[in-house]
């Protein structure tokens, strides 16, 4: 019988200033061990991995207008930013709601939450996503105030294995619920070449849809199984090489980006979802209720203002946002995710 105990594994150096993989970033992902460390990260624009920096704060709280009691939603709990600093407004008294579909981190913002004091006297967080808004009113009653941040976060979007990226290798999920549904590799095994141009077309505006969609099934049908983020980068960069030299580069990034973000809203359902959101968010509201939504590219944009304005006109709205109101030049310099985001607004009659 060996009575010694085990042997101490020291952890590997944290590798350089900015290491390259997921893992090897483990103070980024110890925020609360590594504070000095994160805090360097953020000062030089970045988000550190495993981390979400919530978007136009303080616009959003200065349209809310939340105050001691109220009873709100954060449709889209993510890494809990939004939700902290309405939780600061709605107590002494009041209790937030908060939806999110992620089995992986609702648990670590349920666990971060409460390590702050906001326990489920304080915070109700349910694991589903946004279109059940009717099930949060018949629990909580009508809502005086309604968030919805419609961008992926930066945890989902950094961790290699989720499928996000095609920066790194990884499997080419893109599912924001992994146990749900099928993956956008299981997609594309099945995928029209009609189909997939529209998908391109619809979810992403790219521009480049007809060779991209070709390649694709053309890799296919030669018995290609594109079943990681880099396969399908790599498809599309060959099917881009007819670009100009001079910014063909920097044109096929943005191409990947438009067409994950095509598979990303296909396998997820998320325009399906945002519009029975948006059909149920009236009535889940109190009157003068005031709901806010943030979104990331024209398609999101163009359901929120045809819905809102289509309900104000109707006597729904009393008033909605009559432009987007976007990020300030500073919050876009210090953190570029923020860049395309637009947020608009709405008040129940």
């Amino acid at each position: 019988m060996n009575d010694q105990e085990p042997k101490r594994v020291r952890r590997a150096r944290y590798k350089g200033t900015h290491p390259q993989s997921f893992k090897d970033k483990y103070k980024e992902l110890e925020p609360e061990s590594y504070s000095e460390d994160v805090a360097k990260v953020i000062e030089q624009g970045r988000t550190p991995a495993g981390m979400h920096r919530p978007i136009c704060v303080n616009e959003i709280m200065d349209f809310l207008k939340i105050i001691p009691g109220q009873t709100g939603l954060d449709a889209t709990l993510g890494y809990g930013g939004h939700s902290v600093e309405m939780i600061k407004r709605l107590l002494p008294g009041g209790r937030l709601f908060a939806m999110d579909v992620d089995p992986f981190e609702l648990p670590k913002t349920r666990e971060r939450l409460s390590a702050l004091g906001y326990g489920p006297e304080v915070v109700v967080i349910k694991k589903m996503n946004f279109s059940g808004i009717d099930l949060i009113a018949e629990e909580a009653g009508p809502l005086n105030f309604v968030l919805a941040d419609l961008g992926v976060s930066s945890m989902q979007i950094d961790n290699p294995e989720r499928g996000f990226t095609f920066k790194v290798e990884g499997p080419l999920d893109l599912r924001l619920n992994p146990k749900s549904g099928k993956s956008a590799a299981a997609l594309l095994k099945t995928i029209s070449f009609d189909t997939l141009q529209h998908l391109f077309i619809e979810n992403a505006d790219e521009p480049h849809y007809e060779p991209i969609a070709k390649a694709i099934i053309t890799a296919m049908a030669k018995g290609t199984v594109i079943a990681t983020t880099t396969q399908l980068q790599h498809i599309i960069k060959e099917a881009l090489e007819f670009l100009p030299e001079k910014n063909r580069k920097e044109d096929i990034k943005k191409s990947c980006q438009r067409c994950f973000q095509a598979l990303r809203i296909e396998v997820n359902n998320e325009f399906g979802v945002l519009d029975k959101f948006l059909e149920k968010l009236p009535f889940a509201l109190a009157p003068g209720g005031r709901v806010a939504i943030l979104s990331f590219h024209s398609g999101e944009d163009r359901r929120v203002k045809k819905s809102f304005q289509r309900l104000c006109r109707e006597g729904v709205y009393s008033e909605v946002a009559p432009d987007p109101i976007r990020p300030s030049t500073e919050e876009s310099n210090t953190n570029p995710r923020a860049r395309s985001a637009k947020l608009r607004w709405a008040v129940k009659v």
